[in-house]
């Protein structure tokens, strides 16, 4: 789950019994990230951390080791469409440096045309609505968004 809500706090034990196996939110949107962090793992689920771009990586750096994902907002949230913020590519690579195991996902305006410079960057996990949706061939871009990742994962292992 990606709550784009205002109060995350109200929404974990709904969520959690609901069937969902993580609960990713907005650090932006509460006051208290420990705490959060700490009841959606008491609450049986993974954790994921979402910054918006106005979002300093560095302020969600302190949660990394407590959290299974980062999410790095590549448009601003609320609606789908939106052109990719390729500027927001430096915090994917600084997360990769700094938490080379973490999973890191990049929502808004990614597909065929901006995959690689997600994967390029550090990128693991692909958010794609618009560009999978809007598609003659929605399988296809699938499978190149998946391989892109792969790829240049196995390439980051093996640099290693």
């Amino acid at each position: 789950m990606h709550m784009m809500v205002s109060r995350p706090e109200q929404w974990v034990k709904p969520m959690a019994v609901a069937g969902a196996n993580q609960y990713t939110f907005h650090l932006e949107a509460t006051e208290n990230p420990g705490a959060l962090i700490k009841d959606i793992r008491e609450n049986g689920m993974k954790v994921g951390l979402a910054i918006k771009p106005g979002t300093t990586v560095e302020y969600l750096a302190p949660w990394a080791n407590q959290i299974d994902m980062a999410l790095v907002m590549t448009v601003e949230p609320g609606f789908g469409g939106q052109k990719f913020m390729e500027d927001m590519m430096p915090k994917v690579h600084w997360l990769r440096t700094q938490f080379p195991s973490l999973d890191i996902e990049v929502d808004g305006g990614v597909g065929p045309d901006t995959v690689h410079k997600c994967a390029e960057a550090g990128a693991n996990m692909i958010v794609s609505g618009s560009a999978i949706m809007r598609s003659e061939d929605p399988r296809s871009v699938i499978n190149l968004l998946r391989n892109v990742c792969s790829e240049a994962a196995q390439k980051r292992s093996l640099d290693r």
